[in-house]
């Protein structure tokens, strides 16, 4: 099953290379020599790559140029097969696990992130570094007032309240397969009595004007910020994780190996409440992501004054979880 599994992911691959053998619209670099960073097409990645591009603009004379139109982690994933790209600047473990790498879900982080890193510089010699800081994932949530009053830290103290409370879910999650609704029950032994189906983005105004009590949304959304709402701890594991880290090409690192010890210097940098606020600023307050991008770097002084961080070196740390 598995092997027809990876033959099937494979076979769509081939195709999507076959369908995107045109140029990228916003090329304008050679990936071989310059480098090049896909920053997907939503608000996060728009920002992290704007993160990366300017880190490296700020330490070195290197052109750098940006594709910011590619949607998901199997199209970053194809513009690296074609040579196209030689940076992703946000992927997560959790969809390239079980995406590109056609494996099942694993529910240890380290886990998740040690196989990802191990499997993807197997198969195509790419480099996943450690995660920024953060994970976006499903996550439960509720407004300060809701938790304070119920007592409500994590999604098992649920379960008291469960009779009694208006749940919003993405419209998605009901029907998912592995960690939506049923699973849910499944894991954590009980019901909510009246839950609504919804659309994404709409959860968090629910849940602020109080049309709901509970809510599931994702957990760096920028709207979490701005309504000031407490995400419960997902205690029984529910949710697979989805661990960003950015992703580069062994080739580009072994060219200009300063790369290196630049990007090196954001793992673990970005937490879920400063993406959270990051994202914020660029949804909420119409911030362009470049500029959003530079006040953060500029705050953190482009991470000159870090001493701590080390050159990530992939080949130190392979197979430890195969």
């Amino acid at each position: 099953m598995m092997k027809f599994k990876k033959s099937f992911i494979m076979f769509i691959l081939s195709l999507s290379l076959i369908f995107t053998s045109c140029t990228l619209p916003g090329i304008g670099a050679d990936a071989n020599e310059d480098i090049v960073i896909a920053s997907g097409s939503n608000t996060e990645r728009l920002i992290l790559g704007e993160i990366d591009r300017q880190m490296i603009e700020h330490y070195t004379d290197l052109k750098v140029s940006m594709i910011p139109n590619l949607s998901s982690s199997i199209l970053n994933h194809i513009a690296m097969l074609k040579g196209d790209v030689n940076i992703s600047a946000g992927m997560y473990t959790g969809t390239s696990l079980t995406g590109e790498l056609g494996m099942d879900p694993i529910k240890d982080p380290d886990k998740a992130l040690g196989i990802v890193q191990d499997e993807y510089y197997k198969r195509w010699n790419r480099l996943w570094y450690p995660s920024y800081g953060f994970e976006n994932t499903y996550a439960f949530m509720v407004t300060k007032d809701f938790a304070e009053k119920n007592d409500v830290k994590k999604v098992s103290d649920l379960e008291k309240v469960k009779d009694k409370i208006k749940v919003g879910v993405d419209t998605a999650w009901i029907s998912r397969k592995g960690d939506g609704y049923e699973a849910f029950k499944d894991i954590y032994g009980f019901k909510f009595k009246e839950i609504y189906p919804m659309q994404i983005g709409l959860v968090y105004t629910a849940l602020a004007s109080g049309e709901m009590d509970v809510v599931l949304g994702y957990s760096t959304d920028g709207k979490i910020a701005s309504y000031d709402l407490v995400l419960l701890e997902d205690d029984k594991k529910l949710f697979p994780p989805y661990d960003c880290s950015l992703v580069a090409t062994e080739d580009i690192i072994n060219k200009y190996p300063e790369v290196n010890s630049i990007l090196s210097k954001l793992s673990g940098k970005i937490d879920t409440k400063t993406m959270q606020e990051l994202n914020r600023r660029a949804d909420e307050d119409l911030v362009e992501p470049p500029v959003v991008a530079k006040e953060f770097l500029e705050k953190n002084n482009y991470f000159e004054d870090d001493n701590s961080s080390k050159d990530f070196d992939i080949k130190e740390r392979m197979g430890k979880y195969e």
